[in-house]
């Protein structure tokens, strides 16, 4: 039995080895083990609860430097066989350096500091991109942040020539750097916000006299869907199933007051996947950025995620590609319905590390699809705190009805939640605290939307009935949790369109 190890601290990290431990492929018979490096405070509780058959290995800190000393002494012990890397910032504090430079190298998916910038330098990972000849933005350029004359000049033109633009602050982020502009009125006060939000950070990097990059982006139109590629060290990769993210705190476009966050929600299959549209993806962004990134020697086993705008015609085919970003770790919480739909994640993990991925397609549960969404800390509190993505109140007790969650099919995934061991009770560590998950299958005579929708109100459902619960300290019969109620609603929505 071969022991694949997810390092990090949220959901998709818990349910990647609670995968890899319990799917059984139609094709390989070989069985893995799910190992989770740190977690959170809560997850091993959480685990013990459930009877789960994932275990934990844990770390000094948070930093690279200590998931890096816990994950060598763990691969020499032979506690675990292989490792992935879930948080881009290992991946940017040099984790698979530290790992490869002890003779693990070969154990390890993820690039390392010198592949980083493909998601932590967006005007670089532009770069490449044209080098590579894969499609980007139709208009892009790079100017000096502190520059507002020529912010607006180039501003109001992208927009006369695009119909819009976008502002993004070209380092990590955490999917929050890009602001949408989509008229004139607008662009002084997107501009001072995202200043005001990354002024520390360029400080810090560039200080008050250099200049302070920022990318500008004509608005691309379409369809937005990112894929995950899974790669390894000759060159060969596979892509995974599709899914859509809830970026937007609510329904509606992002603005002011409806910002883009880490993600409250996400579906699998992406509503517009088909399978013409993953061979584009392959064709026109996998392959030749794998080239490019074996030309520069940066090629390694990895995992890309590229998130892309597609142009369809009226039969739902794609006609044209172009890739908004690359991102170099998977989705969150994107993954975690990817994961659900796959039967064969163990043996593709260790068909990238063997060099083999040609070997090895996604065994995908294509008749099902799955749901995945967030309960994240709502309003209130001591001091009148906003709620996720804003500021959270912490340390209210959870509530959890695993017995009516186990009956009715829904997996819940801690991720900000703490375990308090005097009282022996789980707590919320505010943002994302925990994540709903479900998977239905599509009958005969049945549509995507109409099982969606089931999904839908059934994760909707234990939430308006309080199986999932963060006691409020004011009002012990309250919630201090709150959802988005779209997630899954994009199936019947694409079905419409293309009635």
């Amino acid at each position: 039995m071969k022991k694949i190890a997810f390092a990090g601290t949220d959901g998709r990290t818990l349910l990647s080895a609670f995968v890899v431990s319990t799917a059984t492929s139609d094709i390989h018979t070989e069985t893995f083990e799910g190992i989770v490096i740190r977690g959170t405070p809560a997850m091993p509780a959480y685990v013990e609860m459930l009877n789960w058959p994932v275990s934990f290995i844990p770390t000094r800190s948070n930093s690279a430097d200590d998931y890096s000393e816990a994950i060598i002494d763990s691969l020499k012990e032979g506690q675990i066989d292989y490792v992935i890397p879930m948080p881009e910032a290992l991946l940017f504090e040099g984790m698979v350096d530290r790992v490869a430079e002890a003779g693990f190298g070969d154990r390890v998916i993820g690039l390392t500091q010198a592949g980083a910038f493909i998601e932590g330098d967006k005007i670089r990972c532009k770069e490449l991109c044209d080098e590579a000849g894969v499609p980007v933005a139709p208009s892009w350029c790079q100017v000096d942040a502190k520059d507002y004359p020529e912010i607006l000049s180039t501003c109001l033109d992208y927009i006369d020539r695009h119909g819009g633009v976008v502002l993004k602050y070209p380092y990590s982020a955490g999917g929050k750097g890009a602001r949408i502009i989509l008229n004139s009125w607008e662009i002084r006060e997107v501009y001072d916000t995202l200043i005001h939000d990354y002024r520390d950070n360029y400080k810090k990097m560039f200080g008050k006299k250099g200049p302070w990059p920022l990318l500008i982006e004509g608005l691309m139109s379409g369809v937005e869907i990112s894929f995950t590629i899974l790669v390894d060290a000759k060159g060969n990769f596979q892509i995974l199933p599709t899914a859509m993210d809830y970026p937007e705190r609510f329904e509606g476009p992002a603005s002011k007051t409806n910002p883009i966050t880490g993600g409250v929600g996400a579906i699998s299959p992406h509503p517009m996947e088909t399978p013409e549209l993953i061979d584009m993806a392959g064709e026109t962004i996998a392959r030749p950025i794998i080239s490019a990134m074996a030309q520069k020697g940066l090629l390694r086993p990895c995992i890309l995620y590229p998130g892309c705008f597609v142009a369809l015609d009226g039969f739902r085919r794609p006609q044209k590609i172009r890739v908004s970003e690359i991102n170099i770790r998977p989705g969150e919480p994107e993954a975690q319905p990817v994961a659900r739909r796959l039967r064969n994640l163990g043996p593709l993990i260790r068909a990238a590390l063997e060099g083999r991925l040609d070997e090895v397609t996604p065994e995908v549960r294509s008749e099902q699809v799955s749901l995945c969404l967030a309960l994240v800390t709502g309003p209130g509190g001591p001091d009148g705190q906003k709620g996720y993505p804003w500021s959270c109140t912490k340390g209210e007790p959870v509530e959890l009805d695993l017995k009516y969650l186990r009956r009715k099919g829904i997996q819940l995934i801690p991720s900000a939640m703490t375990y308090d061991r005097e009282g022996e009770h789980l707590k919320s560590d505010g943002t994302r605290v925990a994540f709903l998950n479900a998977n239905a299958t599509i009958k005969e005579g049945e549509k995507r939307g109409e099982v969606a929708n089931r999904l839908r109100k059934k994760l909707i459902g234990a939430f308006d009935n309080g199986k999932v619960r963060v006691i409020p300290r004011e009002n012990q019969d309250g919630n201090r949790l709150d959802i988005r109620r779209d997630i899954g609603y994009h199936f019947s929505k694409a079905e419409l369109i293309f009635s």
